[in-house]
This record gives C-alpha cells, sequence and structure tokens, in this order.
C-alpha cells in the first residue's frame, strides 16, 4: 500500500521549479476569444493596417490538463504594400500557467522562420530546448537552463493578465 501510496504521489506531483512558475489563475476562463484591429499611428494619423485573433481554451499537452492559447495576426493589402506581416503563435501553459510549450511561425518581410521551445523543470530548473527552422529551412537547436522562471511571449501575457494591478506603484 505505501509503495501505491508513493507512486501515486510522484506521477500526480510537479517538479517544485514548475510550481514556483506558477500562480492561481484568477483572470480567464476557457474559451475565450478576442478580436481586434490593428492600427499604425504616426502622431494624429490612425491608419488600420490589420487584424488578430486571439483564442484560449482548455486542452491536454502530453498528458497534461492544459490552457491551449493562440494569437494569428493578419496585415491587410495596405500593410502588405509595404511590409508582409502573418503571425501564428500557439502556446501550451499547465492550469496554473506554467509554460510548457510555445511556436511561433511568422512571415514577416519576405522571410518566413519557426521557433519553437519546448520547457521542462527538472532538479528546480527551468531548462529550455530550443528549434528554430530559417527562411533559407535550416534547423537550429539550443538547449538553455536557468534558476529563474522563463515565459514566452504568450505565457507571459496570460501570467500578467493575473497580476493585480491595485498592488503596482508608480
Amino acid at each position: 500500500m505505501k509503495k501505491i501510496i508513493l507512486f501515486l504521489l510522484l506521477i500526480c506531483s510537479t517538479p517544485a521549479m514548475a510550481q514556483q512558475c506558477g500562480i492561481k489563475n484568477t483572470a480567464f476562463k476557457s474559451g475565450e476569444f478576442l478580436y481586434y484591429d490593428l492600427y499604425f499611428n504616426w502622431k494624429f494619423i490612425w491608419l488600420k493596417v490589420g487584424t488578430a485573433s486571439m483564442s484560449t481554451i482548455e486542452s491536454v499537452f502530453e498528458g497534461q490538463k492544459a490552457y491551449r492559447t493562440s494569437l494569428i495576426t493578419r496585415g491587410n493589402n495596405k500593410l502588405d504594400k509595404v511590409f508582409t506581416m502573418r503571425d501564428t503563435l500557439l502556446s501550451y501553459c499547465s492550469k496554473d500557467i506554467t509554460p510548457l510549450y510555445f511556436r511561433k511561425g511568422a512571415l514577416e518581410g519576405h522571410r518566413y522562420y519557426v521557433d519553437e521551445i519546448w520547457y521542462s523543470y527538472p532538479n528546480n530548473e527551468c531548462h529550455l530546448k530550443q528549434h528554430r527552422i530559417e527562411d533559407d529551412g535550416t534547423h537550429a537547436w539550443k538547449e538553455s537552463k536557468y534558476n529563474k522562471c522563463i515565459y514566452d511571449m504568450m505565457s507571459i501575457f496570460l501570467r500578467s493578465r493575473n497580476l493585480d494591478a491595485s498592488q503596482f506603484k508608480k
């Protein structure tokens, strides 16, 4: 019986660093969808240059309950004449907003590239396995470890939504 309890504790527990990186989610629920227009602003000139849509839904990542957040940005014909912008961002975070995976596919100008990050938390550290596919098709891999929590563009957005701004000082 003791072995079964120990086994269940090991399976159900998360590494200490992952627990340190997580926070209680009080700001959003699964099923959120946000649509907005993108504008270029120069002094008094406001020019609509595209749209963006973001969604957050409950999902599963590598067998773990998670939030899947995606952001899709699209420039319109006005912007395309100057600079093409087509970005797709995807992020998985645990239910306590600990980053698990991030992917950004971006067509910016005439260049297309993909960035990916896999997060893990062994030995009370944040480990990143990073992968980039360059415009010419070359692959670059890098692994890093940190003593502090690391966030990507999407997971930091989810985390920041949970901060209590009334406690901020100027």
